[in-house]
């Protein structure tokens, strides 16, 4: 398991499609992990023969769940992913939307999550026009950061 910048990731991703390998690739910010992560990402691993997770950068994470998150940094964010046996490489990105390392990397599968609609899921045309497929795969119920944080506040009163 690596953390790799963009440009080692991209590298390593051409070293497994020359080596007839399948590179599956999802992103997210993973701010608590938990078990609906945990199963996320295996499922994404099964669908290929390595998975790299790229996660927002701390300021993209402000940017777009606002000021309070992340709760974890992303070096320690980023920690947590690579020590996961389903997890071959974690890569950091701080642009607002994962257009770029998609690019770079060229997954032959791309994860996302199934609440995401078909037509909003950046890096859908770049994977499909390089021959790749999207899958969406099922959400786990009942978990959800923004959850755990509201639990936490309710609790604390």
């Amino acid at each position: 398991m690596f953390h790799r910048n963009r440009d080692q990731a991209a590298r390593w991703a051409e070293r497994l499609r020359r080596d007839q390998k399948r590179v599956v690739f999802t992103n997210g910010v993973f701010d608590l992990l938990h078990p609906g992560h945990v199963r996320y990402l295996q499922a994404a691993r099964a669908e290929g023969d390595a998975l790299i997770v790229a996660i927002n950068s701390d300021r993209s994470v402000s940017a777009i769940k606002g000021p309070t998150r992340p709760l974890t940094p992303e070096t320690e964010r980023a920690e947590i992913l690579d020590a996961l046996r389903c997890v071959d490489a974690v890569v950091v990105f701080d642009e607002d939307t994962p257009a770029e390392i998609i690019t770079a990397i060229q997954p032959a599968v791309l994860v996302k999550g199934a609440d995401w609609a078909p037509d909003k899921i950046v890096g859908r045309d770049t994977v499909e026009a390089g021959g790749g497929t999207v899958i969406l795969m099922p959400v786990e119920q009942g978990w959800s950061t923004t959850s755990i944080i509201a639990k936490i506040k309710k609790e604390a009163g």
